[in-house]
């Protein structure tokens, strides 16, 4: 990919692309020792930064080309850029997204104007049926990722962060296919400025720590993360060449690790970001200085925002369970008068507020005169949910932690 390419996308995309902000981190920075800053794609259009590349690859067909309209396969955001692009130009678009694609980017895709189909439960099947169906009609198909326009399109966020932040000293960037990572890299790396690259998968859905070992895409082993944005099988060819190239690092983040980001931006940021999205940030909170070995000022991509309510609820009650402020407990008690007021009140006394309370005499292995209680405590964090523990502990109560 050349300056030229990355130039040209930047003109073709300003007039339609909004300049997404730049927004200072404290709670991150005091992390990190270093000021962080967050590039929130999130605010993009359709809610990812999908749309760059979308745009700047159907901008590029021929009017013979348009006329077949365009096919493309994603979990949401890239159908939603499609989609969006595709109307913007007047093209028609067909998108194939995974049987399990959450409710809100298929109902948005399709407001969008695209005809939607539901295919396999990857991405990487949903494309299978995408690239079925381009060589059936003659529709163009519009990689996710893998295709130099695409990348050229999402280059223009390297162009924005380096126009933001000058001194910047490290990109951190959520990492799925590749197309995003690959652009920031080369637009990055073009500007000669010195400037630590890093990616990020998901733990559970990450191909490229053994592609870049064995110098070639490898298909991951499994695919099994509520980072449904970033989980692609296998890396893109095109991609792949400037990540190999030009990307300093790439490391993984737990489940539990994304969790916790999600919280992190929706509570200290006021930013609603999906999993994907906030795998950068999750990076920040949990890798070592060693894996990430940052230079400041460091600037975390906030790759899309499209969140699932009801999956939202789940990340959060998930992220603060991770963090030490939820604490779901099974105790054992008599089944007897005061037996329950008992348990709440050493509770109580400890500070900690109780959100549910189920109430079991059929559980197994309960004696004749038991009861099995089932807690559900917000706490204020380890130190506190640990207090909490050890007085139940110490009033004789048989505690078992629910993980």
């Amino acid at each position: 990919m050349t300056r030229d390419q990355i130039a040209a996308a930047a003109d073709r995309l300003a007039p339609v692309m909004r300049k997404t902000p730049m927004l200072a981190s404290r709670v991150l920075s005091e992390r990190c020792a270093h000021d962080v800053w967050l590039k929130c794609e999130n605010l993009q259009r359709t809610g990812s930064f999908k749309p760059r590349g979308a745009y700047n690859r159907i901008a590029n067909l021929t009017p013979e080309q348009r006329e077949g309209g365009v096919v493309a396969a994603s979990a949401g955001n890239h159908a939603q850029g499609v989609a969006w692009a595709a109307s913007r130009l007047g093209i028609e678009s067909t998108v194939f997204m995974p049987v399990g694609a959450a409710l809100p980017k298929l109902v948005a895709t399709k407001a969008y104007g695209a005809t939607v189909h539901l295919r396999g439960h990857t991405v990487d099947e949903a494309l299978v049926a995408a690239k079925e169906f381009a060589a059936a009609t003659g529709a163009v198909l519009i990689h996710p990722f893998d295709h130099v326009d695409v990348v050229a399109g999402q280059a223009t966020v390297g162009l924005e962060i380096l126009e933001q932040l000058p001194e910047v000293g490290t990109i951190v960037v959520p990492t799925g296919g590749g197309g995003l990572l690959a652009g920031i890299a080369a637009a990055v790396r073009d500007s000669g400025r010195r400037v630590r690259l890093v990616g990020v998968q998901a733990e559970q859905a990450a191909a490229w720590p053994r592609s870049l070992a064995e110098g070639a895409p490898v298909e991951a082993e499994a695919l099994s993360t509520m980072a449904d944005g970033i989980a692609i099988g296998l890396p893109g060819a095109v991609p792949f060449a400037h990540v190999n190239a030009l990307v300093d690092e790439v490391v993984t983040v737990s489940e539990d690790a994304l969790s916790r980001a999600l919280l992190l931006c929706s509570e200290r940021a006021k930013l609603i970001v999906e999993p994907a999205g906030a795998a950068a940030v999750a990076a920040l909170m949990t890798c070592t200085a060693e894996q990430l070995r940052l230079e400041g000022p460091v600037c975390a991509v906030l790759s899309g925002g499209n969140i699932d309510p009801l999956l939202l609820t789940h990340v959060i009650t998930h992220g603060l369970r991770a963090a030490g402020r939820y604490l779901v407990v099974r105790v054992t008690i008599p089944d007897r008068p005061g037996g329950l007021v008992r348990l709440l009140g050493v509770v109580s006394e400890r500070g900690a507020s109780v959100v549910d309370v189920v109430h079991s005499r059929t559980a197994r292995d309960l004696g004749l005169d038991e009861v099995e209680v089932l807690l559900t405590l917000e706490t204020r964090g380890p130190d506190h949910r640990d207090e909490v523990l050890g007085a139940l502990d110490a009033a004789g109560f048989a505690v078992g932690v629910q993980e």
